[in-house]
């Protein structure tokens, strides 16, 4: 097993380039299998989740076919199974955008109980969203000690109010209807930037889709879906994660590549904090900032502020001068990382599974750490970054999930951190 080894209280400076959305990439791979058409996907991150989904493509029987470093071609026109194994559904949770697609084609699909971070109580996210979708389009399903079958001899529209705002039901059950026979309705949907950049490459291949964006969509099914050419955006959560870094260690970053509009709620609590800032059409400019004023935050579903830049904002507010409320309302187990913050020094209060009083600042030293989870993982490197010492993070599968290369990028901003392999 990898982990990194991190010298801290380096200063870092210069630029870093933002790299395509694994959100989206994880949406539009199976996109592929709604067309007999080869799709081309660019600007495709080069990290483990990404690595999986084609992976499980290929195990479908599409043909994948690297065009260059972050870009690939999916053939699919030749789908020999409904299957995904065991192996490749369980370890990322973005498998189950496979199941209508493959519904949609072909009337059947076959899944386990979809991986990636426990974030949720027990030991799985729940994944009730996406089959009571599915059973609306007209699936029938069985449960095999959470290995499902899911028949549908007929494909049909539905209407779906969503009891929760969810991002990937929204996108299952949007890229679900897309071939069903009639008009499908989704009412309280999420508003993710990706939402609607899924819904524009979909409508230029032939779908009707309105609403994309909004909390209703509408989709009216169509017969037949061609692929194209779909560019992935940059990652809204790693924009935010080296804007919170460059925060946080007060070094002077500019973050290149991005979509400032899409972290907006970041960017203008810099300004109520006292970190200097700036932005233009595609990057952003942190300075270091004299002094951290403390601000509370609560988590919400876009466009407030996002649960996956929660615990880096943790992170900073432990160097902020004063006391804030850190309120997590979307996963009951996101806060589980600030034990380990604690270990390294920070004066962090538990009041309840939701809900942290962060008090500042407080000096940080490095300490042997365990990733728990992708965001929450990123969040002890950055601390690492930030304490005095040496700091030694395990798992590091976790990380790469979701940030590329995220050591060499770092390094090549002054940062001293190594990946050893035990």
């Amino acid at each position: 097993m990898a982990k990194f080894i991190i010298q801290g209280q380096n200063k870092l400076r210069g630029e870093i380039a933002v790299r395509g959305a694994k959100n989206a990439a994880l949406k539009i791979i199976p996109v592929a299998l709604l067309s007999d058409e080869t799709l081309l996907v660019e600007n495709l991150p080069q990290i483990e989740d990404v690595d999986k989904a084609l992976e499980a493509m290929a195990s479908l029987g599409a043909k994948i076919k690297r065009t260059k470093k972050d870009a690939c071609a999916i053939d699919a026109s030749a789908i020999s199974s409904a299957d995904l194994s065991a192996r490749i559904a369980g370890r990322f949770r973005a498998a189950i955008m496979f199941a209508g697609p493959l519904l949609a084609r072909s009337g059947a699909a076959s899944f386990f109980s979809p991986g990636g971070c426990n974030l949720a109580s027990g030991s799985k996210r729940p994944i009730n969203l996406f089959l009571d979708g599915f059973k609306k389009f007209g699936a029938s399903i069985r449960d095999e000690d959470g290995h499902f079958f899911l028949r549908a001899k007929r494909w049909k529209a539905a209407r779906i109010f969503f009891p929760i705002v969810s991002v990937t039901a929204t996108e299952a059950m949007m890229t679900a209807a897309v071939l069903a026979a009639g008009t499908t309705v989704l009412d309280n949907c999420a508003l993710e930037p990706e939402i609607p950049a899924l819904a524009d490459y979909l409508n230029q291949q032939g779908a009707k889709i309105t609403g994309a964006g909004t909390p209703r969509i509408v989709i009216q099914g169509v017969k037949k879906i061609h692929a194209g050419k779909f560019f992935i955006p940059p990652d809204r959560i790693e924009t935010g994660s080296f804007a919170l870094m460059a925060a946080a260690l007060k070094s002077p970053l500019t973050i290149t590549g991005c979509q400032p509009e899409h972290i907006m709620v970041l960017l203008e609590i810099f300004r109520a904090i006292g970190v200097p800032c700036r932005w233009g059409r595609d990057c952003i400019v942190i300075k270091a900032a004299k002094k951290i004023r403390p601000y509370s935050i609560k988590t919400h579903e876009y466009p407030g502020f996002p649960t996956d830049l929660q615990s880096p904002y943790t992170l900073l507010m432990t160097q902020a001068h004063g006391s804030c409320l850190i309120h997590e309302t979307i996963y009951d187990r996101r806060l589980l990382y600030v034990d380990m913050l604690m270990q390294m020094g920070a004066d962090i209060v538990m009041c309840d599974p939701h809900r942290v009083v962060v008090n500042g600042p407080t000096k940080l030293y490095g300490k042997k750490l365990v990733s728990p989870d992708l965001r929450a993982g990123l969040t002890l490197l950055l601390a690492g970054l930030l304490a005095e010492g040496q700091t030694e993070i395990g798992n590091i599968y976790q990380i790469d999930r979701g940030y590329e290369d995220i050591d060499g990028r770092l390094r090549a901003l002054g940062a001293k951190i190594k990946r050893v392999n035990d």
